[in-house]
């Protein structure tokens, strides 16, 4: 049969190759995205198991490594490199001199490199290998070596080593000897501030007649021996810190009007003393300054401490500048009479018979007329006691070993705190106390018994005569200890600035200075002229 001509012939139908052609490309980029998907996700399931174990790993091994522990193994290569180290720096103290400066820069180079290892290992937490020390441990041992060669042997090194810690300890007793001795002179110095203060107050006593006429007026007054009010006394030259003491205690008192205070100063201090305290207002309160050169009873064949005073042996442990006697020991102030003035309250007020005793270094915060009710069951003294730690007890400021304080005290009796006490003078008279702390300081005229301050001789006198008072009636400490409780402090009537740091000086300790400030009127215009003079 014969073909038709082309154009006449029907045409093929390629529709199915075309569906199929596409389908086909459909399926491929089909599989190869669940290639890729299926890939990835095969490897993030096998990835993070791995980093999840490798930091689990790390974390072991950190928790595992103790360096201390690595350190103090005997076994251990840091253990070596430490002890070689500690034997290399020896030897560089001893090689330098021998003026060996070569060998000293040899060993301090490997002590350096042994000191960046263990630094390096500290940090990664995995402990030192083999080929990390062995280098080093070489390396040091040949030096090490080639040191004791050069007869630095062990026995010279031990000898150079005590030497140096010999001459280091001789240092650091110079040096703490040293500071002492600067300590106390600081605390000795009289502040230029308050010496413009006296010397202003004492142009004003000589200046300004009415004062002197004043005075003289109130030394008669009946209420000085008025024994239903309230007597307080300090004997003190320091005009500001007494100003504080009396102004802190009105201040906090309920009755003020009802109030005596009765100051003893001495003869360079006393007109200073009568400005201030017949010139300013304290509340109605009565103020007496007496001049302790003015008690003619206060003489040598009644006094020891007088005796003392004019002792050439004395004077010259007090004021001299003997080295062989502790600085802290050598203090004036132990052999003042106004400090020992506190044995002698019956002899200057006759006709009192209860007062209240405070330092002129304390600060009162509370009333402190229940005082005069408590009861002292027959004691001459109210006192707070500062046993709560073995340091206070009698042992502790007497010497023992001599019989004539053996045979008649208790070792652990407790101690008290003289600054604020409460004296029964009536009970005072009977038991003969001042007789009492004359015959020891007689018994201590060669300084035996004990070394210094008034409250070793006051342990003794007031023996077996002292009440003792709840502990918030006197807190002690603010002149040297840093660390006293903001609520005992809060709580306590009376605080206490002994110590050497004293809040006038100029190193007091700041945390506790406002708590005396506060009792300062800083507006008086002599106060302003001499802080800025």
């Amino acid at each position: 049969m014969r073909r038709r001509a082309t154009d006449y012939r029907r045409p093929v139908r390629r529709r199915f190759s075309h569906w199929i052609c596409a389908l086909l490309g459909l399926f491929v980029v089909a599989v190869l995205v669940l290639f890729v998907v299926h890939h990835n996700h095969n490897e993030d399931r096998v990835e993070r198991p791995v980093h999840e174990e490798d930091s689990g790993l790390e974390q072991d091994v950190h928790q595992k490594l103790n360096f201390t522990e690595e350190i103090l193994s005997a076994t251990s290569l840091s253990r070596q490199l430490a002890e070689q180290m500690t034997l290399a720096k020896a030897y560089v103290i001893i090689a330098k001199e021998h003026n060996n400066f070569y060998l000293a820069w040899e060993l301090s180079s490997k002590i350096r490199s042994c000191q960046l290892l263990l630094s390096k290992a500290a940090m990664r937490g995995r402990s030192i290998t083999l080929e990390e020390a062995e280098p080093i441990i070489s390396r040091l041992s040949s030096l090490i070596y080639k040191a004791q060669d050069a007869h630095y042997d062990i026995a010279t090194t031990i000898v150079t080593m005590k030497s140096h810690i010999q001459a280091l300890e001789e240092r650091a007793n110079a040096a703490t000897a040293q500071s002492t001795v600067f300590g106390q002179l600081v605390a000795e110095a009289f502040p230029k501030s308050l010496h413009c203060l006296n010397l202003k107050l004492s142009a004003d006593w000589l200046k300004r007649l009415p004062l002197q006429d004043l005075a003289n007026e109130r030394r008669n007054s009946p209420r000085l021996v008025d024994n239903n009010l309230y007597h307080f006394c300090v004997f003190s030259d320091n005009v500001l810190a007494t100003s504080v003491v009396v102004n802190s205690t009105i201040s906090n008192a309920d009755h003020s009007k009802q109030m005596v205070f009765h100051i003893v100063t001495n003869g360079v201090a006393y007109g200073a003393m009568q400005a201030w305290f017949l010139s300013n207002d304290f509340k109605g309160a009565m103020i007496e300054v007496q001049n302790i050169e003015e008690f003619s009873w206060l003489n040598v064949s009644y006094a020891p401490i007088v005796k003392q005073l004019l002792d050439v042996d004395s004077r010259a442990y007090y004021f001299g500048g003997n080295p062989d006697v502790e600085p802290r020991l050598r203090n004036p102030k132990y052999i003042a009479l106004l400090n020992h003035l506190r044995f002698y309250i019956p002899e200057i007020y006759p006709q009192l018979e209860k007062i209240v005793f405070l330092d002129d270094d304390v600060v009162v915060q509370k009333d402190l007329t229940p005082l005069f009710s408590l009861d002292l069951h027959g004691n001459v003294n109210g006192a707070v006691e500062t046993c709560l730690e073995a340091y206070h007890r009698y042992y502790k400021y007497l010497n023992f070993s001599n019989p004539i304080i053996s045979s008649k005290f208790d070792p652990q009796a407790c101690g008290w705190a003289f600054g604020m006490n409460v004296f029964d003078l009536v009970a005072w008279r009977k038991a003969n106390v001042t007789a009492r702390y004359h015959y020891w300081q007689e018994q201590n005229a060669n300084k035996t018994l004990w070394k210094l301050g008034t409250l070793p001789v006051g342990l003794l006198a007031f023996y077996g005569l002292t009440e003792p008072l709840d502990r918030r009636w006197h807190v002690l400490g603010l002149g040297y200890d840093l660390n006293i409780d903001n609520r005992l402090i809060e709580s306590a009537a009376v605080i206490h600035f002994n110590g050497n740091m004293k809040p006038w000086l100029k190193l007091p300790i700041g945390r506790y200075k406002p708590l005396w400030e506060r009792y300062i009127n800083l507006s008086h215009p002599y106060i302003q002229d001499c802080a800025t003079s």
